[in-house]
C-alpha cells in the first residue's frame, strides 16, 4: 500500500472512532474529556489542567461537568469508559464549540490534527441530522397529501355511488292541485 492510501485509511478509522465518541447529553452533542485526552495523546489530568488554566475560554455552552447520574449512564453505555465509574472526580464534556476552543489551548501538532478531525465529525453529524429532518418533512408532506387524496377519493366514490344508485324521491305532481 502506498503512503496516500495508508493515510486515507487512518483518517477514515479516526473519523469512525470520533463519531462513536460523540454523545448527546443535555440535548447537546459532546465529547468526554477522557476521550479527547486520548485522541490528543495526553493524560486526562494534564488535559484538564490546561483547560482549567484557560477557564475563561470555556463558558458553560462550550464545556460543562457531568453529574453522577449522567456519568453512570455514559459508563453503562460505553465499555471503554468503565474507568470513569471508579473515578473520584466527575468528567467534563465539551461541545463542538468547546472542541474548537481547545485548539487555542493545546498546540501540539497531534492536537491540531485531531481538532480538525473532530470538528469535521461534528459537521458530518449535523449534516446527517439535517438530512433526516428533510426526510421527516417530506414524509409529513406525503402523509398530508395521502390524507387529502383519501378524502378526495371518498368524495369521488360517494358521487359515483350516487350516480349509479340514485335515491328516488317522490315526484311532485305537475299542474293544478286542490287541497281539500
Amino acid at each position: 500500500m502506498d503512503k496516500n492510501k495508508e493515510i486515507k485509511v487512518e483518517v477514515e478509522q479516526t473519523e469512525d472512532v470520533i463519531k462513536q465518541r460523540i454523545f448527546i447529553i443535555r440535548g447537546q452533542k459532546v465529547m468526554i474529556d477522557t476521550d479527547l485526552a486520548e485522541l490528543y495523546g495526553v493524560v486526562t489530568k494534564r488535559f484538564n489542567e490546561q483547560v482549567k488554566r484557560n477557564k475563561d475560554r470555556f463558558p458553560e455552552d462550550f464545556m460543562f461537568q457531568l453529574d453522577a447520574d449522567e456519568r453512570d449512564e455514559v459508563v453503562a453505555n460505553c465499555d471503554h469508559l468503565l474507568k470513569l465509574k471508579f473515578s473520584h472526580s466527575l468528567p467534563y464534556v465539551f461541545t463542538e464549540h468547546g472542541v474548537a476552543m481547545l485548539s487555542s489551548v493545546l498546540n501540539s501538532q497531534r492536537a491540531i490534527q485531531m481538532n480538525i478531525f473532530i470538528i469535521r465529525a461534528f459537521i458530518k453529524m449535523r449534516e446527517n441530522l439535517n438530512h433526516y429532518n428533510d426526510l421527516a418533512i417530506k414524509i409529513g408532506e406525503i402523509e398530508v397529501r395521502q390524507i387529502h387524496d383519501h378524502h378526495m377519493l371518498k368524495n369521488v366514490h360517494d358521487v359515483v355511488k350516487h350516480l349509479i344508485n340514485p335515491i328516488e324521491k317522490p315526484r311532485k305532481r305537475v299542474g293544478f292541485n286542490i287541497n281539500e
